[in-house]
């Protein structure tokens, strides 16, 4: 029987517990497990290596991807990390110029030193995307879309390119969530996850998630994952099995008020620009439009100055002046200062990271009422 996305989301994984039919996933908190012989055990030894609420999740969230399985980790960044390291010392790695800091930091100030090479390049370019190749090249790693400037990589182009060199490509699919795309399914071979974001939605949890088709690739990140350590803890788990179950109503209504707010900005006088693939007016709305089945809760508008920008968050009075995104809660940053503050200014200003972009996670609120603090906030940037 095929299942819809939110009965996967409630069930896979989330069966009753066979032990005292407890219909929700129980929490187990422990370090170790009881063993009753040398090599004798119910499938788990270890915390760092599994635990039960640990695989639930990933049973879970591999199924929302289309995946073959999925490895947890204790942050978007150690998913990354953990991406990385399967390539070795002389290998190439293309990324998306327009990624989210912290993805370029890691990969500047750490592995650069460890002998991986890496360009930046607008993936909206498949002829660049080809231009930037080199025999090396082993990993092509984007967002889409893209943070903080909503740009859209061609998903299924790029993955045909990856394969035809012999790379892989990888995307980070925070910003859509599984519900609104799913990349394996376009023929990504490496899904990412920051789940502190829409995956947990509720801005109580910080953790990270890779979903791959391949069982080989499945067993090295596996590796990785115990290798190193970087596990998440097995509350953070059960935290998103709950959270995961509400997805896909969560992702409905961060979209619709996104798209409200997006179309509010487009005709107010105080905005310059305003990025939400969503809108028509996206230079890429129509590739959205075929890879994606909405556009999520993500909305970056320019407004000129950082005057401007700062104007603007000081106005507002339901929305959150703070880092990260995805929860419950509507939240506002400042890229150039927050997010984006580790690339270079002059490398930011050039992408259109401006001191005047302003970075909108729309949350669940009343639709209303996200409006008139939206405007209301516009109108003293006037």
């Amino acid at each position: 029987m095929a299942l819809g996305f939110a009965t996967k989301a409630i069930h896979i994984g989330q069966q009753p517990d066979t032990a005292t039919g407890s219909v929700t996933v129980p929490l187990y908190q422990t370090s170790t497990f009881a063993q009753e012989g040398i090599g004798q055990h119910h499938g788990f030894e270890y915390a760092r290596t599994n635990n039960p609420t640990r695989a639930a999740w990933e049973k879970n969230i591999a199924a929302l991807e289309d995946g073959t399985d999925a490895i947890a980790f204790a942050s978007g960044m150690a998913a990354i990390d953990a991406v990385a390291r399967l390539f070795n010392s002389g290998d190439h790695i293309l990324l998306a110029e327009d990624m989210y800091g912290g993805t370029f930091r890691l990969f500047d100030t750490v592995f650069r030193r460890h002998g991986i090479h890496f360009d930046t390049v607008d993936m909206r370019s498949l002829d660049a995307v080809r231009a930037s190749l080199r025999p090396t090249t082993r990993l092509l790693f984007t967002e889409t879309p893209t943070n903080p400037l909503m740009t859209i990589s061609d998903i299924a182009a790029l993955a045909e390119i990856a394969h035809s060199v012999g790379a892989l490509l990888a995307v980070d699919n925070t910003f859509a969530s599984p519900y609104f795309q799913r990349p394996l399914s376009l023929g990504a071979d490496i899904v990412i996850h920051s789940a502190t974001k829409y995956l947990g939605g509720h801005s109580d949890l910080v953790h990270g998630v890779v979903v791959v088709r391949s069982a080989e690739l499945a067993e090295r990140l596996h590796f990785l994952q115990n290798a190193a350590g970087a596990v998440p803890g097995p509350f953070d788990c059960w935290l998103l099995l709950r959270s995961v179950k509400t997805l896909a109503v969560r992702m409905e209504q961060h979209q619709k008020n996104a798209l409200a707010i997006a179309e509010l900005c487009q005709e107010h006088p105080a905005v310059a620009k305003v990025y939400y693939p969503g809108l028509p007016s996206h230079p890429q709305h129509e590739l959205a439009r075929r890879q994606m089945s909405g556009f999520s809760g993500m909305v970056s508008i320019e407004l000129g100055s950082r005057q401007k920008a700062e104007q603007f968050m000081a106005a507002l009075e339901i929305i959150t002046l703070a880092e990260s995104l995805g929860g419950v809660e509507s939240l506002v940053c400042h890229p150039a200062t927050m997010t984006h503050a580790s690339i270079p200014p002059s490398v930011r200003e050039a992408r259109g990271i401006t001191e005047g972009l302003v970075r909108l996670s729309i949350g669940i609120e009343d639709t209303s009422d996200l409006l008139e603090d939206v405007r209301r906030a516009l109108d003293r940037c006037i």
